[in-house]
């Protein structure tokens, strides 16, 4: 796994050669249970490290596009399936936590629902105010950028970019750690702004 900006984040990705784009997830290790974001399957040598860290308390998935092997990891390391209450009655399977617009998936963990992406309340995860974790539609297909999921794929391209100004109104954002594509350590909320412009 990837270490990343701060020391109880890491990553790991599969690339995607028909999207020419990093598919990732993301570990918090936390006392009191780690927790896994969009897991992806995982290498031999990312799971023993995984194991190493201590497994996994809760498994959120941000959207039902993402789900990857959120439902295996969880069997596996007794977790918590958390996953967008927006979802609830089409989801690929049953969670034991529904999230919604201002929860806290773990204490200093909290919960954005955005509108108009290709799924409905799609989650985005604001990590103690200044890290912030996004599913599908805010992704970074070049380094150093963000960019929006395609308008084609967009349900209400109105509704997508209301979501993302609360997003870059946000004071403290300076990381953005997208599930597509490059990741931003610095710089975040200007990035997001530039997403409006």
């Amino acid at each position: 796994m990837k270490h990343l900006h701060r020391v109880d984040l890491r990553m790991w990705s599969v690339f995607d050669q028909s999207r020419d784009v990093d598919f990732n997830s993301l570990v918090w290790c936390r006392d009191g249970g780690n927790v896994l974001v969009d897991p992806l399957p995982l290498s031999a040598a990312d799971l023993a490290q995984l194991e190493e860290l201590g497994g996994a308390s809760v498994v959120v998935i941000t959207n039902s596009d993402h789900v990857r092997d959120a439902a295996e990891l969880a069997r596996r390391f007794g977790a918590e399936l958390a996953g967008p209450a927006a979802e609830r009655d089409t989801f690929p399977f049953a969670c034991d936590r529904w999230l919604r617009d201002g929860d806290e998936a773990r204490p200093g963990l909290r919960v954005f629902e955005m509108e108009g992406s290709k799924t409905p309340g799609e989650l985005a995860l604001l990590l103690d105010e200044s890290t912030l974790i996004t599913g599908d539609l805010v992704r970074g297909q070049r380094g150093g950028s963000l960019n929006l999921l395609p308008d084609a794929k967009l349900a209400d391209k109105a509704a997508a970019l209301r979501s993302v100004r609360r997003l870059a109104e946000l004071p403290k954002v300076d990381a953005v750690l997208v599930g597509d594509g490059w990741p931003l350590f610095a710089g975040g909320r200007g990035c997001l702004a530039r997403l409006l412009a």
